[in-house]
């Protein structure tokens, strides 16, 4: 079976027993390692594996073709994309007209931007690039870019690039809603066994929990840049219950987010009950 999510900890940590056949009955996998912005896009165009790992602001566009999947995704608290700049200011109108750098056009992280600035930059944002997640804050640091929105691991990392917190989006959406923030969801097509599926990632999370020290090795091979230090961080913050189960909580977080964005003309109005 073929599956893509990218190489950061806490997706190499949900899947490693998966991937190193640890779970019984479950096939064998050849993974796809992939930049979110290319999974978004690869599940657009119907192309690639079955199984993806995107976000969940991709998944309007995608709920005909492909399920999501109750595991394995990244929702939580206190770990959403950041807004940073290069030296001080926290004026949000000073990103007015400005260039910005951000990981994916359909990215959680950018859906989550456009409704914070349509509330927050008069005069609105000036030109979006796309480019990789790491390439994001070297661009602003070396002036290439006036500001970036960052994920993952930048959370612990932007201060070593010289970089400023203008905004916590995260911090901004449970303020706003008291709801988890959904960034990464995991999907599969819908003529696939959604059931199996679904309890073979479990399993794979629980394995994780319960012999951590296992896929040490995997994790930092694919996260080359990353410390032991700041990896773990990345897991502790990303691994988390919602992981393990979407639950009640997950479910109206990601319906939230989606409605919102919907009402604003940001992606297409979904129906709830597509997503279970």
């Amino acid at each position: 079976m073929e599956i893509a999510f990218s190489p950061c900890p806490n997706d190499t940590f949900v899947f490693h027993a998966w991937v190193h056949g640890l779970i019984p009955g479950a096939p064998e996998l050849e993974v796809m390692y992939a930049d979110i912005d290319i999974t978004n896009h690869l599940a657009a165009r119907g192309e690639g594996p079955d199984v993806l790992k995107i976000s969940y602001a991709a998944l309007p566009w995608l709920l005909k073709d492909y399920a999501l999947l109750p595991c394995g995704g990244a929702l939580g608290r206190g770990c959403g994309p950041l807004v940073l700049m290069k030296g001080g200011g926290s004026d949000p109108a000073s990103l007015s007209g400005k260039r910005i750098a951000v990981p994916s056009d359909r990215s959680t992280a950018y859906l989550l931007f456009r409704l914070w600035a349509a509330d927050h930059v008069p005069g609105g944002l000036g030109e979006i690039v796309v480019m990789p997640f790491d390439q994001i804050m070297p661009a602003v640091r070396d002036g290439q870019m006036d500001a970036g929105l960052v994920i993952h691991e930048a959370r612990f990392t932007y201060p070593n690039y010289g970089l400023s917190l203008m905004t916590d989006l995260g911090q901004w959406w449970e303020t706003d809603t008291g709801l988890p923030i959904p960034l990464g969801a995991i999907i599969a097509r819908r003529s696939m066994d959604l059931e199996s599926l679904a309890g073979w990632i479990k399993a794979s999370v629980e394995y994780a929990w319960a012999h951590p020290e296992v896929s040490r090795a995997y994790i930092l091979q694919h996260a080359q840049e990353l410390s032991p230090e700041v990896a773990a961080a990345h897991i502790d913050l990303y691994v988390n219950k919602f992981t393990a189960n979407l639950g009640e909580d997950g479910y109206a977080a990601i319906t939230a987010l989606l409605t919102r964005a919907a009402d604003e003309g940001l992606v297409p109005r979904i129906d709830p009950a597509l997503l279970r």
